[in-house]
């Protein structure tokens, strides 16, 4: 969930968003005099959106999703038992 908190809220509060970050995952837009100046997001959140970024800045990437998806969407899926078989072969 994404919350918004003044800067002069934020002081007092700060351990209680910072637990609210790292435990819900929750984010937050501080803002000052009514504009936005940072957000405060737990690691892990900003590690998967700068991942997301990367996958999607990848042409090569978003065509192979592109072309999972179809086969997904078309049937072409392998069972999980069949998956775990060729990878014993591996």
């Amino acid at each position: 969930m994404t919350r918004t908190i003044a800067l002069k809220a934020l002081r007092p509060g700060l351990p209680k968003v910072a637990a609210a970050v790292a435990e819900n995952f929750d984010r937050y837009i501080v803002t000052k005099r009514g504009n936005p100046v940072m957000v405060l997001m737990s690691p892990e959140d900003y590690e998967g959106l700068i991942e997301t970024i990367e996958i999607l800045s990848d042409r090569s990437a978003l065509k192979r999703i592109r072309q999972a998806r179809k086969e997904a969407k078309a049937g072409k899926t392998v069972s999980l038992e069949a998956l775990r078989r060729r990878l014993e072969r591996v």
